[in-house]
């Protein structure tokens, strides 16, 4: 099992900027892919930027050159840099680990971003 934790949400204007941090812990041994998604008010839920355990990288269209995944060697922090943020990033930011055990994922955090 691999159990999840985000922070770092909260409100910014337009521009601004919010990292994002997801935290595990339990089976880290088995973790492929960390990834993070968001859920727009009424709509479905996006993949925005995953990360694989060798360290490539993916970004969704409508995020790339705003938004940085990392994470660190241990693979227990997955952060999301979020530069230039528009009112089009609001949502809820929700973390995502593909692991051998399973997918598991956080209980998600809010980014408001304000025009």
């Amino acid at each position: 099992q691999v159990q999840l934790v985000e922070s770092g949400g909260g409100k910014v204007e337009a521009g601004g900027s919010l990292r994002l941090s997801c935290s595990a812990s339990g089976s880290l041994w088995s973790i492929k892919t960390s990834g993070w998604f968001r859920q727009a008010p009424g709509k479905q839920l996006d993949a925005v930027a995953t990360i694989t355990s060798g360290g490539s990288t993916d970004y969704s269209d409508s995020v790339k050159g705003r938004f940085t995944i990392s994470r660190d060697n241990t693979e227990s922090t997955v952060s999301l840099q979020m530069n230039s943020l528009k009112p089009e990033d609001t949502a809820i930011y929700y973390c995502k680990v593909n692991t051998d055990l399973g997918t598991f994922w956080g209980q998600g955090t809010q980014v408001t971003v304000s025009s």
